[in-house]
């Protein structure tokens, strides 16, 4: 077998701003290991990946760059690599990758998508050679992708977008695969594809580090741990089993935790009026048909968890009530308090929503304030300065959420998990009567995880009615009143889904 990449880090530390996002990081990677990196949220793991891949430098410090001239130094056997040749040697999926595609409009082709791996572009800048052709067809069939080739990115599933992602870091046989919470919004069945496809790889000598919240984000084969705090490693071992029991543990103590704080007895509330209501809705999306003939409707006070495996059309039902999207012709949605002809806006503003397209719209240059306070607005943004009432609410969500020491950063600057809680706080500044939930959990620690499904059950009690579109059930809140699964463009009520 020829030689496989080795990394080594020594004393390395990366500043963002004025603050030390990755302290002193000692760590030696050789070829055929397989690493879990876990750790808070704002913990550094994203920047430690992006540090690993050459995305990022470390920011120079007065201690002595010891083994490369930044402390990093990449060794193929016994020969010593540059960064440039190191790179091409290592593959990173991610879920800021994929928000990259939605945020610059970037709707390549499946088949183009993978090519662009073979040289590590965004683009191809390039025409396609025959071999590369041969090497891109090749790795479409072993994904189990042949059939999307000619399908646009965009117009893709959750699942299929990260399946193509994880095809485009492959094709060129990497010997480290750097993946960044890359199980988040996968179904078992894609989860169960992408295991296979990296089980394939591990047998042909592929490494890989992992960064997960939850021990089942983890692949089959992860055989080594490292555990940031605070942007400096707490722990450097071998991955036992306890160890991924601790994993799934600690989101259930949070959550005992949060529930023992609060007992108080629940009364059942009467059902209220009808907020929303859909006939006869067909809804379509880049020209092909997500929905057919759904009928349903929102009673105040009752909740529904909005379940269906990957391409089922959760994401685009939830932008269809929030109204992003509108049902095609012979079908009707009434909203309560918006006659026919009352503009979208005037109902967003009653209305919080979160979602991953959300979290890749926001790469604007707003202060993460700024973000917060746009949901007031419902906008992407804030057209003129932030009312003192503007500036006051989102302090205060901030604050509850722990951000507010980041309200002047930009999105781009924070953590996965760090934005997706600001992204909530911002659907909680309008102070909505409905909350609109897309995978509201994705990429938050066991702790952000709990605090946040309890102040959906707080929201719930004083009468907010929440939709939540899942994969786990364990994120969702208790006290959900009903569940809609979305199978094979239908659309039915299923047995009351909620967290125990």
């Amino acid at each position: 077998m020829s030689a496989r990449l080795a990394i080594s880090l020594h004393a390395v530390s990366v500043r963002r701003g004025d603050k030390w996002v990755l302290r002193d990081i000692t760590w030696q990677l050789r070829p055929g290991e397989r690493w879990a990196l876990i750790g808070e949220n704002g913990a550094g793991k994203t920047q430690l990946l992006k540090l690993l891949s050459g995305e990022i430098w470390p920011t120079p410090t007065r201690l002595p760059a010891a083994l490369g001239k930044d402390g990093r130094s990449f060794r193929l056997g016994r020969r010593s690599l540059d960064l440039l040749n190191a790179k091409q040697r290592i593959g990173y999926v991610g879920g800021e990758r994929q928000d990259k595609y939605a945020r610059y409009g970037w709707n390549l082709s499946v088949r183009d998508v993978v090519a662009t791996g073979v040289e590590g572009g965004d683009l191809l800048l390039t025409p396609v050679t025959m071999q590369q052709a041969r090497r891109v067809r090749s790795q479409l069939r072993v994904c189990g992708l042949e059939s999307l080739a000619s399908r646009n990115f965009l117009s893709l599933s959750y699942g299929e977008k990260r399946l193509v992602l994880l095809a485009r870091a492959l094709v060129r046989n990497p010997d480290w695969l750097l993946l960044d919470e890359f199980y988040n919004g996968l179904d078992a069945a894609y989860r169960r594809r992408i295991d296979a496809v990296l089980q394939s790889a591990r047998r042909r000598g592929l490494s890989w580090v992992a960064t997960a919240h939850r021990a089942m984000d983890l692949p089959a084969g992860t055989r080594s741990l490292l555990k940031l705090c605070a942007g400096r490693i707490s722990v450097l071992k071998p991955l036992q089993r306890a160890d991924a029991e601790h994993l799934k543990s600690s989101a259930e103590e949070h959550e005992r935790d949060l529930q023992r704080q609060s007992a108080a007895p629940r009364t059942r509330k009467r059902l209220g009026a009808v907020l929303l209501r859909l006939s006869h809705v067909d809804l379509y999306v880049e020209y092909q048909e997500v929905l057919h003939d759904v009928n349903w409707q929102l009673r105040r006070g009752e909740h529904w968890s909005v379940v269906g495996a990957n391409g089922a059309g959760k994401s685009s039902f939830l932008k269809l009530l929030y109204g992003d999207l509108s049902p095609a012709l012979g079908g009707h949605i009434e909203r309560a308090g918006c006659v026919r002809g009352t503009p979208i806006m005037q109902w967003k503003r009653h209305v919080g929503y979160v979602s991953p397209e959300l979290q890749s719209t926001y790469a604007l240059g707003v202060s993460i304030l700024e973000l917060v306070a746009s949901g007031r607005h419902s906008s992407i943004g804030l057209a003129h300065a932030a009312t003192r009432a503007d500036s006051k609410a989102a302090r205060y969500w901030l604050r509850f959420f722990k951000l507010l020491s980041l309200a002047q950063r930009h999105p781009r600057e924070l953590s996965y998990g760090q934005l997706r809680r600001a992204l909530i706080a911002r659907a909680m500044a309008a102070e909505p009567r409905i909350l609109l939930l897309d995978e509201p959990l994705t990429g938050l620690d066991p702790a952000q995880r709990a605090l946040i499904k309890r102040l959906l059950e707080r929201l719930m009690q004083r009468g907010v009615s929440v939709i939540a579109a899942v994969h786990h059930l364990e994120d969702l809140p208790r006290g959900m009143t009903h569940s809609l699964r979305l199978h094979n463009r239908q659309a039915c009520s299923a047995s009351c889904q909620s967290a125990t």
